[in-house]
């Protein structure tokens, strides 16, 4: 096999992870990267090209003579980039974009639960403020209040009284605070019990799910305060035992990837599962069409596997003649924040400490850029402090390790993740 030369779409810490996992693969030649930022930088050639500039992206493949273009964020997959980069002739990992709106529109992956037996909350989809209020009212709370589009990780408002319930509904579908996101909503039935995330490997008929992880989604310790898209993880998560995986691989993984074929939407790429686990087992939260963030973090650091190879055989159709491979090893990663995300915070702060000798951690970049030479923050979640362990002590405790040694003004992190498996024991 000739060596390739590969373009990564995105610029976050989901994208720094998959540059540095494709680094390692002797089968590429070059890697760029589309925007990038300072960290991909030092490892991949970044390109001045926004994620969601397909047909600059498309000329750039054209151009360089790239072989495989990686989609990293959610948005290009939902207008089409996979679509119009095969029309190019060029191979693009991530489903197309009729696949993308499982990810793209939660009412329509709600619908599709419901056709296809999948498990899931009850749920309504409103346009009308007045009968989404009389929807609310027909159920017990807490209420969950999704914008139906896109929204960074950030369109869910979680309820605990009629009022609040109200109020949100008034958010999204007349303040339009999620901008065209919240032209529809979602109300849906509160879950109790523990998240988990499985994302798996798809080629439109097998589903390989890969290791399992925990992100936390809320700003403060003890998940409480606003939403965010993700204030650290790990791997794997000890709710997810060998039975659970099988039961989310036969009840909601297989089940999703027939029922797109089914539909005419043949799902290829990353398909994530973002579920809720309790006595009566698990049920879907949401679908994501891609990789995690900050998920991806610690699940590709555990991967002994050649990812191209992997993404080959998911362009291909061929995943089932393949055995990936895990390391045993846990991982744990933790985000540094700007003070003030996920709400107003400053950029262009420098960062120190990057230099030190930190040989037990990979510090994947999410919000930076380069100024006069200096890597300087450049977005809400800035750094993912990354460790692998022995066990999840060694690799949290490493994690926290390295992010002691780095520095920048109004840091933020939180100081207990992964304290639900801790507290299991």
């Amino acid at each position: 096999m000739n060596k390739i030369r590969v373009l990564v779409i995105g610029g976050g810490g989901r994208e720094h992870t998959l540059v540095w996992k494709l680094a390692q693969s002797e089968k590429i030649e070059k890697i760029y990267c589309a925007p990038g930022n300072a960290g991909i930088s030092t490892i991949a050639q970044c390109v001045p090209l926004e994620a969601d500039d397909i047909s600059g992206i498309v000329d750039f493949c054209e151009k360089e003579k790239i072989d495989l273009a990686v989609v990293g964020p959610e948005l290009p997959l939902t207008l089409g980039i996979v679509d119009a980069l095969e029309e190019a002739g060029i191979k693009a990992f991530g489903p197309n974009k009729k696949a993308a709106e499982i990810e793209g529109s939660k009412a329509f992956s709600k619908d599709l639960m419901v056709r296809y037996g999948i498990p899931t909350a009850r749920y309504g989809v409103f346009t009308d403020i007045q009968k989404a209020k009389s929807f609310a009212r027909e159920m017990t709370g807490p209420w969950v209040v999704k914008a139906d589009g896109l929204a960074a990780g950030k369109g869910v408002l979680i309820c605990s009284n009629l009022e609040e319930t109200d109020l949100a509904i008034e958010k999204v579908l007349l303040e339009k605070t999620f901008g065209v996101a919240g032209t529809k909503l979602i109300i849906e039935e509160f879950l109790l019990g523990e998240e988990l995330s499985v994302m798996a490997f798809c080629d439109g008929k097998t589903v390989v799910p890969m290791v399992s992880a925990q992100d936390h989604k809320k700003i403060f310790n003890g998940d409480k305060g606003a939403n965010t898209g993700g204030m650290g993880a790990y791997s794997p998560a000890p709710v997810a035992t060998p039975l659970m995986i099988k039961e989310i691989e036969e009840k909601v993984l297989k089940p999703t990837v027939a029922a797109m074929a089914e539909e005419g939407r043949s799902f290829k790429g990353i398909l994530y599962a973002g579920l809720m686990i309790n006595e009566e087992g698990a049920r879907v939260l949401e679908y994501n069409a891609r990789f995690g963030d900050p998920e991806t973090q610690v699940v590709l650091p555990r991967l002994k596997s050649d990812l191209v190879d992997i993404i080959m055989a998911v362009i291909e159709g061929s995943l089932d003649d393949l055995n990936i491979e895990w390391k045993e090893e846990a991982c744990a990663s933790v985000v540094m924040a700007s003070g003030g995300y996920p709400d107003k915070y400053q950029k262009g702060f420098a960062i120190t400490g990057l230099e030190k000798d930190c040989k037990e951690v990979i510090v994947f970049h999410s919000g930076t850029s380069l100024l006069e030479g200096k890597t300087v923050t450049n977005g809400g979640r800035v750094l993912a402090v990354t460790a692998l362990g022995k066990d999840l002590r060694q690799a949290v405790d490493l994690s926290y390790g390295g992010v002691k040694k780095i520095n920048f003004q109004d840091v933020y992190y939180r100081d207990d993740i992964a304290y639900r498996a801790f507290n299991r024991r």
